[in-house]
């Protein structure tokens, strides 16, 4: 598609907002850049960003001459479809995009794309790390951090794009179509942006939408929606099974990754060979397999990719030990089913480190799956009380508050003895405390690591 002749906005300042601006000049169109900040400091963002010093960014409105001219906005994952300026460009007849989808327009090779509320950042990383070990090019971009604007020009037809995608991004998806999609679990999150249940599992669901027959989604068959929802689609679906015996698709059973199909069942891996535990990681191992072999990698060459991987940092990430306690660090369980994925994979008592800014989740069964494994509760930001309130009404009262994540670690460190673990998994996103879950967990990490033996 030629944009060179269209006029866009492109609204957010962040990462994925300069991206898009980026690729918009070097394609020749014109573009606006908007910010809802009042305050923002326009000389500060040019001089950083030198790149798009000849653009006029737009704070807090967007005057009439300039709404009157745009013919495509393009928001950034962040900002929600339902606030009223992207409401107006609605009634305006303005075109809404995303990120993704001006790349996807803009850009060439194939897609393989993930989203689930957890496991996106794992698998994608084992996607493109087993990808890398076969095609030639290969790309790993989305909300594992790199913007897909970003990489658009260096994209031939022979490239393998490696896309995680969240939900918000797939709100803004028009025409984004991947050679292979998957969609790793669904669970209650990031409602307090999509409102309902519903509306996230439909953003999540979406990212088949484009697919045609002779495309793959890959599905998690122990999430019901998600079974359920394999049996309307028009494309091959595989599905994974880190409980059940399947008799078409992935499963684990005595150690073994299998794969049934067409009749026979073909050994793949033993997960003792792979540097990542518990069976979560199983699951995202397996979604792997599928999305990989449907790209055309041999089976030598994912097999390889599988022994050789290493675990994401900020999920479930060993830190070190101090005075015989282990700590681990997992900022990136930002709901409450990562955290308890979290808290299955300790092998040890635990005191937990939890809490922060409120996604309005609900806690009962991160509170259910603490069984003897957890010790005490460490708390800290805005869900503190309403995270020991969930506690208590569970029977659960070993719980204390912390101002700080240092003041938690030091808690922590008093309580737990030799032969136990210190878990940071707050089951909360970080925000209001850290700019993301990679600076807490950095900060987790170096606190950590400076305590006194």
């Amino acid at each position: 598609m030629d944009i060179s002749q269209n006029t866009f906005i492109v609204v957010g300042t962040g990462i994925s907002g300069i991206a898009a601006t980026e690729l918009l000049l070097k394609r020749g169109a014109k573009v606006y850049l908007y910010d809802s900040n009042a305050c923002l400091d326009v000389a500060e963002v040019k001089a950083k960003h030198p790149s798009i010093a000849s653009v006029e960014i737009l704070l807090e409105q967007v005057p009439q001459d300039v709404m009157s001219t745009l013919d495509i906005a393009v928001l950034s994952p962040g900002v929600p479809t339902d606030i009223p300026l992207v409401e107006t460009f609605r009634t305006k007849g303005i075109a809404i995009w995303g990120e993704i989808e001006l790349a996807y327009v803009c850009g060439k090779g194939r897609i393989a794309a993930i989203t689930g509320t957890n496991g996106k950042t794992t698998t994608t990383s084992l996607v493109g790390h087993i990808m890398s070990g076969y095609f030639s090019q290969v790309k790993v971009v989305g909300n594992i951090g790199i913007p897909y604007t970003r990489v658009v020009d260096e994209l031939t037809e022979e490239s393998v794009v490696v896309a995680e995608i969240s939900s918000f991004q797939l709100e803004t998806a028009v025409t984004f179509a991947p050679k292979v999609s998957a969609i790793l679990n669904i669970t209650p999150d990031h409602l307090n942006r999509h409102h309902t249940m519903e509306n996230y599992i439909a953003a999540k669901e979406s990212i088949t939408k484009n697919q045609g027959p002779e495309d793959i989604c890959v599905l998690n068959y122990n999430d019901a929606v998600l079974r359920a929802f394999g049996a309307t689609l028009p494309q091959k679906v595989i599905y994974f099974s880190s409980t059940e015996e399947l008799c078409e698709g992935l499963y684990v059973k005595d150690k073994e990754i299998l794969w049934a199909r067409d009749g026979k069942t073909l050994p793949i891996i033993s997960v003792d060979e792979m540097q990542i535990l518990g069976a979560h990681n199983y699951e995202n191992a397996m979604a792997a397999i599928a999305m990989c072999d449907g790209m055309g990698v041999p089976m030598d060459y994912i097999v390889e990719g599988l022994r050789t991987f290493q675990a994401v940092e900020h999920r479930i990430e060993y830190v070190c030990k101090k005075r015989g306690i282990a700590f681990y660090n997992d900022s990136k369980g930002t709901n409450p089913d990562a955290a308890i994925k979290g808290i299955l994979a300790m092998n040890r008592r635990t005191v937990l480190i939890g809490g922060g800014y409120d996604k309005e989740s609900t806690y009962d069964e991160w509170i259910e799956s603490f069984g003897d494994k957890v010790k005490k509760l460490v708390l800290i930001g805005q869900t503190r009380e309403k995270i020991a309130a969930c506690a208590k009404a569970h029977g659960f009262t070993e719980y204390v508050f912390a101002d700080s994540l240092e003041e938690a670690i030091d808690i922590a460190y008093e309580t737990a003895v030799p032969g136990e673990a210190v878990l940071l998994s707050p089951a909360c996103a970080s925000w209001g405390m850290f700019d993301n879950y990679e600076q807490r967990g950095d900060i987790f990490k170096e606190y950590v690591r400076s305590l006194k033996e």
